[in-house]
């Protein structure tokens, strides 16, 4: 059975159960698998044409282990999989090119690739509280996605409290109505004066706080939660398998600014998905880049952009992937994340570096070239490009050698959920699903907060069912 290590060597030896619970470990680390399970090229062959919850299930069996009843986490996933998204493939692949394609990864409720994991998430949960009889009180940040998708996820869950704070003023119109018009007695949003990184750095300072951490039972929906990653794996594979794996290579180009959705695309490679390239697009806040540019990893101010979701400067999952590129040298991330943590920076040797840069590719993409991308894409082919495909989609073109490689971009967004960006660009504004027409209609329900620990805390401790 998989078990877990943190990245700064606090905690070993865990279950599926306690990190899924845990979220965070105690020493602020990251949990990732002792070591990887893996797919032979047989395994993978056989899940040509398999509906996509069962491939979830031969894709994720080995990082749950005896965790959770074998039956029960199949009907979870075909609960999720198979009723909670809109299209029959869940995550299809649409044709924009000579072998180049897009993954539509926006079928979910609230229209972003978020929700692929979330709704499971949010069903692993309540499974696994239920059986426990425990609750917990969930805190999260969000650039714009994760929120809606997460308070999506845990609305109707019975052993939740949810507290999601978003950067006020720094997500689109949509991104914010989505979480804020949400009534439910378990849900609260927070419009923090501050960037996203302000954000993410209160939750984690919030599960730093044992005290406050065990009194509130805190656990996490953000990508720094292995479920989140597990979960986001499975779409490569079923992308990958439709293309021609494992016969074939495959390369994808991911928009990205926290690194959880790359990671997962890395996390396929190792489990024995033949990936071609790994391709990392950046928008004008592109330290990821920067980084695979210089081998350093420094902040700088964050910048609005026609992408927000991708404004930020701290990219809390690049810590799972630089403890492999260490050689699992826990002592050594501990060291440099205290570095990064005082100083905004650390670097890394040039043997790691070459490793690095063998194994992933960086471009970045600014506000003008999204829009040109955009504008292009529609005018060659009528397919319209929200501006985070954009970027990834500019990144693959940058990078890609090989065309009889199939390149896959991701959408990781309905482009409805930035109509301002579209229309600016195309000239057309996309139009909201059915099921979301009313959204500027709905009242919305949130509470401004400033960018300080103890009012955060004291919000939650006065907003949570006990």
């Amino acid at each position: 059975m998989t078990r877990y290590l943190a990245t700064r060597g606090a905690d070993t030896n865990k279950t599926f159960t306690d990190v899924l619970l845990n979220g965070l470990a105690s020493d602020g680390g990251l949990f990732i698998p002792e070591k990887w399970p893996t797919l032979s090229r047989e395994d993978i062959s056989h899940l040509g044409g398999v509906p996509y919850a069962d491939i979830a299930y031969k894709v994720t069996e080995g990082f749950i282990g005896d965790s959770i009843d074998k039956t029960t986490y199949k009907n979870i996933l075909r609960d999720v999989y198979q009723n909670e998204f809109n299209h029959s493939c869940v995550a299809p692949l649409v044709q924009i090119g000579p072998n180049a394609w897009v993954l539509e990864l926006f079928h979910g409720p609230t229209l972003a690739f978020k929700d692929y994991a979330l709704q499971l998430l949010g069903r692993l949960f309540d499974h696994v509280l239920e059986q426990r009889g425990e609750r917990v009180t969930i805190v999260g940040a969000t650039s714009g996605d994760t929120g809606s998708a997460a308070i999506e996820a845990c609305r109707h869950c019975k052993n939740i409290d949810i507290f999601i704070m978003h950067p006020e003023g720094r997500t689109s119109d949509v991104q914010r109505r989505q979480m804020t018009t949400i009534d439910a007695p378990n849900v609260h949003n927070i419009a923090l004066q501050g960037t996203f990184d302000d954000c993410q750095n209160l939750v984690k300072a919030m599960f730093n706080d044992k005290k406050f951490r065990g009194d509130m039972n805190l656990s996490a929906v953000n990508s720094i939660n292995w479920a989140r990653i597990m979960a986001q794996i499975v779409y490569y594979f079923t992308a990958a398998i439709s293309l021609g794996a494992p016969a074939r290579q495959v390369s994808f180009a991911v928009p990205t600014g926290n690194f959880g959705n790359i990671y997962a695309a890395y996390a396929a490679r190792q489990m024995g998905l033949p990936i071609k390239r790994l391709i990392i697009g950046s928008n004008r806040n592109d330290i990821l880049t920067r980084f695979f540019e210089t081998g350093s990893m420094k902040t700088q101010s964050v910048e609005p952009s026609l992408s927000p979701s991708m404004d930020i400067q701290i990219s809390s999952n690049f810590e799972r992937y630089l403890c492999d590129l260490l050689g699992r040298d826990t002592a050594g991330i501990a060291k440099l994340m205290k570095s990064f943590k005082e100083k905004g920076s650390f670097s890394i040797n040039a043997e790691h570096m070459r490793q690095a840069t063998q194994e992933f590719d960086a471009r970045r993409c600014d506000d003008h070239q999204t829009q040109a991308l955009m504008a292009a894409c529609y005018k060659e082919t009528g397919y319209i490009l929200d501006p985070h495909t954009a970027v990834g989609l500019f990144a693959g073109m940058q990078v890609r050698e090989d065309p009889s490689v199939p390149l896959v971009a991701l959408a990781c967004a309905h482009p409805a959920k930035f109509p301002d960006a579209v229309e600016k660009a195309i000239g057309l504004r996309p139009q909201l699903p059915p099921h979301l027409a009313d959204l500027f209609d709905r009242t919305e329900l949130y509470t401004p907060l400033q960018n300080d620990l103890a009012k955060v805390q004291d919000f939650v401790r006065s907003n949570v069912n006990r």
